[in-house]
């Protein structure tokens, strides 16, 4: 993800880059950002956050929950905005991210892509038009590296389906199925959730009725649209002086 990032930047004619962070243990620190596509930057691979925010106006953070506590930490020191597409943070983290934004700029989504936020309002029509008498189910599969599962898309898929059916995620998900469970109950949300292989990102929400089935699904090919949707966010960010914002906000979506 951080070279789509990289490769997104060199190629946007309104954007600069102006650092890239690594890992302290990561081998390529110290070489050249855009060595892997044949270019000379001038922009070294760092670990030294705070150096790199000091010259920095936006972050873009694709890490795990402990590497962007860590670079928030330093952003509010530097000013830094952030677009944060990280997920599995926790609620305590994510308080953390609330209470930052009261003097930072941020867009943390758990998903970047434009078509991926366009489904979740196609979602929020769908829930709201087909909410008796279907069954909803959220399939989603990822590489077998993810870490975190349901992944955060899912699961914003679901709370935008429960908000739209006037229920809370955690009231009516259901996570696991083994053994004998007993029949579906009735206005839950299941999650399926595949591990395997090289998937970027499948996500497909099923309703499922008498009689008929509709399916609304979107599937990454590549994590170039990622990156395109951090530059709008980044866009977006240069009119904010501080407040949590989505990618709703970052496309006109918001209520």
């Amino acid at each position: 993800m951080g070279k789509m990032l990289i490769e997104a930047v060199l190629n946007t004619p309104d954007a600069q880059l102006v650092g890239a962070l690594e890992h302290a243990s990561c081998p390529q620190l110290g070489e050249d950002a855009g060595a892997f596509l044949g270019k000379k930057t001038g922009v070294v691979i760092s670990s030294d956050v705070e150096q790199v925010l000091a010259g920095a106006e936006f972050l873009v953070d694709f890490t795990r929950p402990e590497g962007t506590m860590t670079h928030l930490a330093v952003a509010e020191k530097t000013g830094t905005k952030m677009i944060i597409g990280t997920t599995g943070l926790s609620a305590e983290q994510i308080t953390h991210l609330q209470k930052a934004s009261a003097k930072l700029a941020i867009v943390f989504a758990p998903n970047m892509s434009v078509g991926v936020n366009a489904t979740f309002k196609l979602l929020e029509i769908a829930a709201k038009m087909l909410n008796q008498g279907y069954d909803i189910e959220i399939i989603e599969a990822h590489h077998r590296h993810k870490v975190d599962a349901p992944s955060g898309t899912a699961l914003k898929m679901g709370e935008v389906i429960a908000d739209a059916l006037g229920e809370k995620l955690d009231d009516v998900a259901v996570y696991a199925r083994e053994g004998h469970t007993g029949e579906r109950k009735e206005g839950s949300i299941g999650f399926a959730t595949i591990r395997g292989g090289d998937i970027v990102g499948d996500h497909t929400v099923l309703f499922a009725g008498d009689g008929e089935r509709i399916e609304i699904s979107h599937k990454s090919s590549s994590r170039q649209s990622y990156a395109q949707g951090s530059l709008r966010a980044a866009r977006f960010l240069q009119t904010q002086t501080f407040g949590l914002y989505d990618m709703q906000d970052v496309l006109g979506l918001r209520k």
